[in-house]
């Protein structure tokens, strides 16, 4: 099979943010880090350009873990809205904005209440390890009254 006979050159969408051939997946690997309600889909990777788009998705009041790492990445919503933190400052989002995510920068979605959060995520195949907060760090974020008010939930 040559490579423009592949497969997986074009993955068709369906209802409910499902893609051709696209297994859905746990959120992440490691069920100790504090999650809700969110799952993954990786849509494409490449070796040669070695990044990876995934789309995730949070179900109404879902959110990812709060955690930062020094690879930078990219995010785009696609369905719903919710707030996303970013540093020490949480802002709105809805479909279509462009969410870049600096090196080192504390981060988190979270999906608003009535409707699931969806979003693609462009970043490098090979990467580090996010890192979570300590107890200083979190304490550190929650000083900020609005932080404080979005990691509560």
């Amino acid at each position: 099979m040559t490579e423009t006979e592949s497969p997986d050159l074009l993955r068709r969408f369906h209802d409910g943010f499902r893609w051709d051939q696209v297994p859905l997946l746990p959120y992440k690997e490691d069920a100790t880090t504090p999650f809700k309600a969110i799952s993954r889909q990786l849509l494409f990777t490449d070796a040669a350009l070695g990044c990876e788009l995934r789309y995730f998705e949070m179900a109404p009041g879902g959110y990812s873990t709060l955690e930062r790492h020094e690879h930078v990445h990219a995010v785009m919503i696609l369905r719903g809205e919710g707030r996303c933190l970013l540093g020490d400052r949480v802002n709105p989002v809805r479909a279509f904005d462009l969410i870049r995510i600096p090196s080192w920068t504390w981060h988190q979605f979270r999906a608003g209440p009535d409707a699931p959060l969806g979003f693609l995520c462009m970043v490098n195949a090979a990467r580090d390890k996010p890192r979570l907060p300590d107890a200083d760090e979190l304490a550190a974020l929650r000083a900020h009254p609005e932080v404080a008010a979005f990691l509560a939930g």
